[in-house]
């Protein structure tokens, strides 16, 4: 068994397609009639598609789920991400691992996994 690729649900996939995009930078794959769209970002394949996502969590800690994005440069990173519009939404308990949400309040954490051995 292997991991195929991860569904998220939006409420407008063309907005969240355009924060993956332009903003953390994954790759187009597809966009499919319905709104649904492909994404990539090294091996690890996303699909964005229309639905009701739940409520989001206050913080990385209270949600039911976080994906982690690995950089080997999280000054650098970091510096572009912000660049870009992001806004980080805190820490998950040390200043090396920065938390922030999509348009449609799934969590995520940057690290530089070579912080963390």
């Amino acid at each position: 068994m292997k991991l195929g690729h991860i569904e998220l649900f939006a409420h407008d996939t063309a907005a969240a397609g355009r924060f993956y995009l332009d903003v953390l930078g994954f790759e187009l794959v597809a966009a499919q009639d319905g709104g649904f769209i492909w994404l990539k970002l090294g091996d690890c394949e996303i699909l964005l598609r229309p639905g009701a996502p739940p409520a989001s969590a206050s913080s990385y800690r209270t949600t039911a789920a976080g994906m982690v994005l690995y950089t080997d440069d999280l000054p650098g990173t970091t510096e572009r991400l912000r660049e870009r519009g992001l806004e980080f939404r805190g820490t998950d308990g040390s200043e090396d691992c920065l938390t922030f949400t999509d348009p449609d309040g799934n969590w995520f954490q940057l690290v530089d996994p070579a912080m963390h051995h």
